[in-house]
């Protein structure tokens, strides 16, 4: 996870807005790699650019546990007091709180006890992930994470079908905060993507993210596709999926231009998961110019559309099919238009918003409807 250990240096004009430290928790680090991780580790970039300094509190600070499922994400335990403590000696002038989990509980109960106002994001879809590996009622857990975020000043989600979603479903004080590419890293480079795939089958059908049951990546694996299927990241289903599917090249986690190499190496990226919010692996793919196959739902249906760039539709081999006539430079241009400083900017509109706003009083039970 990105860490800023430094104060900002500067000073600012009477114009500019002056400096915030910011306390960002988040059971979501490093090593874990997924979309939250990157997005909170360029968020600290960034805000470091604008003389902000980003603080995180994150598990390798406490003592953790596998998560049950999912022994490659570790969960603090016994938390409470520990975030107390690096809260008190942090002194933050804004506390952001990233996820649903120990820490984002532990942060919570201290900004509710000190009375101190905060903000929280909606990254992941847990009802509905918990339902998929336990069979746990959605209904269940989105009434705990409707409780979770009532008290939060702006609760920022990734796109407008997220926001109008969970309005419904009774949440309060939704805000967008959009996500960005690294451009500098991502963008196409022939010559060594050529060099990274040359002894796969053409067309080359990529998938990248976490190797899970929620991911959905059965449905991709199982299509009737010419050339080669190419599966990149790690999770709780890699075995299983390289039995079941031999012929699938599993490459494992890969990073920083290896990764960027991959997605350019590939004519088409493969997103067969229905359950992510915003899927910042689709113009990380598009900023390489290989255009995107995807189911028409949330996420795809905000980052894609009726964009040239790929293919929506209900049955994913249509998709990927489709997707191949899409025009690489036209992928690339369209991921140019994702940019980390508006997301930046837009979080810290966000937390500015917090200052007119009422707090909500936690007593009052959450909306019934789920």
């Amino acid at each position: 996870m990105y860490d800023l250990a430094h104060s900002p240096s500067g000073t600012k004009s009477a114009t500019e807005a002056p400096s915030m430290r910011i306390a960002i928790i988040t059971d979501a680090a490093a090593p874990q790699v997924n979309g939250v991780v990157r997005t909170l580790g360029q968020l600290g970039k960034e805000l470091e650019k604008l003389d902000h300094e980003a603080i995180y509190i994150t598990p390798d600070m406490f003592k953790t546990v596998a998560m049950p499922t999912y022994k490659e994400i570790r969960i603090a335990i016994n938390a409470k007091r520990g975030v107390a403590k690096l809260m008190d000696e942090m002194k933050p002038d804004v506390v952001h709180i990233a996820t649903e989990g120990p820490l984002g509980l532990a942060g919570r109960a201290y900004c509710q006890r000190r009375g101190i106002p905060f903000t929280t994001s909606f990254h992941t879809r847990f009802p509905e992930y918990l339902h998929a590996r336990f069979r746990i009622p959605q209904s269940w857990t989105y009434a705990f994470v409707r409780w979770f975020h009532a008290p939060s000043r702006s609760v920022m989600v990734a796109t407008p079908l997220l926001r109008t979603e969970l309005q419904e479903r009774g949440f309060k004080n939704i805000r967008l905060w959009s996500r960005g590419v690294d451009t500098s890293l991502f963008y196409p480079r022939p010559d060594l993507a050529a060099a990274k795939l040359a002894d796969a089958k053409r067309p080359i059908w990529l998938y990248v993210g976490r190797v899970a049951i929620e991911k959905n990546i059965d449905a991709f694996l199982n299509l009737d596709l010419p050339g080669t299927k190419v599966v990149v990241g790690d999770g709780p289903r890699l075995e299983t999926l390289k039995k079941k599917f031999p012929e699938t090249i599993f490459k494992g986690p890969l990073f920083s231009d290896e990764l960027a190499a991959t997605y350019a190496g590939a004519d088409c990226f493969v997103f067969p998961s229905k359950t992510d919010t915003f899927g910042l692996v689709l113009i990380e793919a598009l900023a390489c110019g290989t255009p995107v196959a995807a189911y028409p739902v949330q996420g795809p249906l905000d980052v894609i559309a009726n964009a040239p760039v790929g293919k929506l539709h209900d049955d994913l081999k249509i998709a990927c099919l489709e997707a191949l006539k899409a025009d690489r430079e036209t992928c690339r241009a369209y991921a140019l238009e994702f940019s980390w400083e508006t997301s930046t900017q837009q979080f810290l509109s966000n937390v500015s918003a917090m200052t007119s706003q009422t707090v909500p009083d936690p007593s009052i039970s959450a909306p019934a409807q789920v």
